[in-house]
């Protein structure tokens, strides 16, 4: 680089599920500073999963504010990333009026599985490029309407958390491609509001923020909003994309073939296309990153979160924190963990089935089993459900030539090989965990010409290692994947049955009464 010119920094600003990532990259990829800012995901009901948006917008600030602080570096921008399906209903002045209602809340699943029983059913879903479940805003946005009408009748605005972020850090009411076309509201091929969807909702387009391309730049920020950052008001602002979408973009994953798997608290697999498109059975969905570059593909409800769970369940002697003791008493249990198959359905399931019936099961479990093998299991399990997507991406015609994989799964050696072994695969992870949060600052890069394109990722995102599948493991995970791939048809009906009864079952434990 000639002396006297300097590489262009852009803030990305990864909005997840439960913590807020801001990252700085130079033009050259290196990550110049990071900061993450947590808040909790609240359940006040069995299905719900929320959160207080003033708590998400006071961690965005927070973790740029500490970003800035630690730069010598001026920022030439900010762009954001989210998660992606949020519903938060905003009254005129731009307050919430609701929680904002994320991808894991199932309270609409009643109104999801009656869009899935019809017709249109499967049409809304090629044409919006959304699966009809409960995670989408289309079915829960006839959840408010039936179950608060009045609440309903009061919405203003419906958006989605970085919508209302961007409000309050720019005072614009917009939303992008991406964003919108995991509402199940957006016509993907026409990117425009679909009407239809927009009838079965109730709701009317002036109901919804304007849309606008993922690389439209905000030409700055609010007084308050450059007060509690440090930033200059002048500070573009990228709108970015959702975080799927950016996962692929951050791991270099940008080409036609190129798998892009991510495991954080959920899970993931996506394949970049061209063209916007859904196969015919709806196994997949279809998700905008640029105006030529969608991706195809399924999410998961239970990733990393079930190492979590196995945790707190099965060893809390290991107390918090306690990821690398877990690994490695999964290590001790021997691959395919004995016969025992755990479907890890904690919170319910997405692809490739995308309903919300399924529940967590064990099958297999004898007195041979110890908890090295149930963590064994919680494990291999995450790894073959995405094999199945994996699968449905294939059955959509798409090819697969690649993949890159990223997420904090990522840090553990025996989680890398078994996510090898489990797709028979090699999969390639680069270096360094933020694929969302550097994904969001290409496509700032992108947006202010600092970059001749999204394309130079997949030199940017460098790999640090190829894992390729053992063979002797690998034949028995692909032995064992048909068996756990029928026990979602064989306990369909045991998984109606439950949720027919769970309203009626005790919820607390109530201590017997000592013997008089």
């Amino acid at each position: 680089m000639p002396q006297g010119t300097r590489f262009g920094v852009v803030v990305g600003v990864d909005i997840g599920t439960t913590s807020t990532k801001t990252v700085a990259y130079d033009t050259g990829g290196r990550q110049l500073a990071t900061q993450s800012v947590g808040y909790p995901l609240d359940g006040p009901q069995p299905g719900y999963a929320e959160q207080d948006p003033q708590l998400i917008l006071d961690a965005v600030l927070e973790s740029i504010r500490a970003v800035v602080a630690e730069l010598t570096e001026p920022v030439d921008a900010l762009s954001f990333g989210s998660a992606m399906h949020s519903l938060i209903g905003l009254d005129a002045a731009g307050s919430p009026l609701t929680p904002s209602v994320t991808w894991a809340d199932a309270r609409a699943t009643r109104q999801a599985e009656r869009l899935r029983a019809v017709p249109s059913g499967l049409a809304l879903h090629r044409r919006t490029g959304t699966p009809m479940h409960p995670m989408s805003p289309l079915p829960k946005l006839l959840w408010f309407a039936e179950q608060e009408p009045k609440l309903f009748e009061r919405v203003a605005h419906w958006v989605g958390i970085k919508d209302w972020v961007l409000l309050r850090l720019c005072d614009a009411l917009v939303t992008d491609h991406s964003v919108a076309s995991a509402t199940g509201l957006m016509d993907i091929h026409r990117l425009e509001w679909d009407s239809e969807a927009l009838t079965i909702a109730g709701i009317t387009e002036e109901q919804l923020p304007q849309l606008v391309s993922t690389t439209t730049v905000l030409p700055g920020i609010t007084p308050q909003a450059a007060a509690a950052t440090g930033l200059p008001q002048r500070t573009p602002v990228v709108v970015g994309a959702g975080d799927g979408p950016l996962a692929n973009l951050g791991l270099g994953a940008v080409q036609p073939g190129m798998v892009a798997c991510t495991i954080g608290t959920s899970g993931a697999m996506r394949v970049m296309v061209e063209r916007p498109g859904v196969d015919p059975l709806g196994g997949v969905f279809c998700y905008a990153l640029t105006e030529d570059r969608w991706v195809v593909g399924g999410a998961i409800n239970n990733g990393g979160i079930v190492l979590r769970w196995a945790g707190e369940a099965l060893a809390p002697d290991l107390g918090e924190r306690s990821e690398e003791e877990l690994v490695a008493l999964a290590a001790r249990a021997p691959v395919g963990s004995g016969g025992l198959i755990m479907l890890p359905y904690l919170h319910s399931e997405r692809a490739p089935h995308w309903s919300a019936l399924p529940r967590g099961a064990y099958v297999g479990l004898t007195h041979s089993h110890r908890r090295e093998h149930l963590i064994r299991a919680a494990l291999e399990g995450v790894c073959q459900q995405l094999a199945l997507v994996l699968n449905s991406v294939r059955a959509a015609g798409n090819e697969v030539r690649e993949i890159r994989a990223g997420g904090g799964f990522a840090r553990s050696g025996l989680w890398r090989q078994m996510l090898a072994d489990v797709l028979g695969l090699p999969v390639s992870f680069p270096a360094g965990p933020e694929g969302s949060g550097f994904g969001a600052a290409l496509l700032g890069m992108q947006a202010l010409g600092m970059i001749p394109s999204i394309d130079v990722a997949t030199d940017l995102a460098r790999i640090e290692e190829t894992v390729r599948p053992d063979a002797a493991a690998a034949a028995t995970y692909a032995s064992l994947l048909p068996l756990f791939a029928e026990l979602y048809d064989a306990l369909a009906p045991t998984f109606f049955s439950m949720r027919r009864l769970a309203p009626g079952l005790p919820t607390e434990h109530f201590p017997a009464s000592p013997p008089t």
